[in-house]
């Protein structure tokens, strides 16, 4: 028989409907954009849910992760998942996820929440601009193997089968994108979505379906090698919330991607865009507020 203090432990673990919530919001975003919704799971755990700084990096890294791989198995059914691109953008971010752990660990709170307002409103910049901007699609190379190095052409170019045609500067390119997705998702618990789908769409030549689907492999990759790097370095990540999280953003994740699917890509950047920019004068408001 249970005594008074188990069941009030057990029922402590319980996750709460606010955390529910705000994992159904991250859901929806990350079906929408390929994993911009983490982008949202720091202010909401900070400001909403009233969880630390650093617990909600561990927070956002772990949940995001989780619903990353059942939106990569979900996008995988229909095509959308481009292997060897998301695979090589994610083994340059495992590298640098361990670095943006230890600079994140060595920053106060106060200045990394008004850093990542600050990533936040850079974000939304890039995406209403890409949306206002018609989309330039190269055509297949289908001439000499390094043809899409040749000129002021794309980076990257792909063949008339459409394979990505890895030429060294298209490798470098993704190298270095890859890179700077680990640093921020260690840095400020992001998945990078916000990065990788519109250096898919516009380097890689990637249509907007693939991009999202080939996002959440590497988010998933990325995401998990942050999460070993929170463990690692002694931070708690709260069990409770993150069970919060995944019990909203998991089957939101699925609404999300069915209605990204039937949306205009540059609509849903520009709402994505307002919303950011909302978000982010909250948490700079919050934080010169002292929260």
């Amino acid at each position: 028989m249970l005594a008074v203090s188990d069941t009030a432990t057990m029922i402590s673990l319980l996750p709460n409907w606010e955390s529910i919530a705000a994992g159904v919001l991250v859901g929806l975003s990350m079906g929408l954009t390929g994993g911009g919704g983490a982008i949202f799971a720091v202010p909401m755990l900070v400001y909403w849910i009233g969880v630390g700084p650093r617990a909600a990096v561990g927070v956002s890294l772990l949940t995001v992760a989780i619903t990353a791989i059942v939106g990569v198995f979900e996008r995988w059914r229909h095509g959308h998942v481009e292997l060897r691109t998301g695979l090589m953008l994610a083994i340059a971010g495992v590298s640098t996820a361990p670095l943006g752990t230890w600079l994140g660990g060595m920053i106060p709170g106060t200045v990394l929440l008004i850093a990542f307002a600050v990533l936040m409103l850079g974000i939304a910049h890039v995406m209403w601009h890409k949306a206002s901007v018609p989309a330039v699609r190269q055509a297949p190379c289908d001439t000499a193997p390094d043809c899409g190095d040749q000129g002021r052409g794309a980076a990257c170019s792909r063949d008339p089968e459409g394979k990505l045609r890895l030429t060294s500067r298209c490798a470098r390119l993704l190298v270095l994108v890859g890179l700077a997705v680990g640093l921020l998702s260690g840095l400020f618990g992001v998945g990078g979505g916000f990065l990788i789908v519109p250096s898919l769409v516009t380097f890689a030549m990637m249509d907007l379906s693939m991009a999202v689907g080939t996002s959440l492999l590497v988010i998933t990759l990325v995401g998990g090698s942050g999460v070993a790097s929170e463990l690692l370095s002694g931070r708690e990540i709260p069990l409770e919330i993150t069970v919060g999280f995944l019990l909203g953003s998991i089957p939101a994740l699925f609404a999300g991607s069915y209605v990204g699917r039937r949306l205009p890509g540059p609509l849903v950047s520009r709402i994505f865009s307002v919303t950011i920019v909302c978000v982010a004068a909250l948490v700079i408001f919050k934080t010169a507020a002292g929260w």
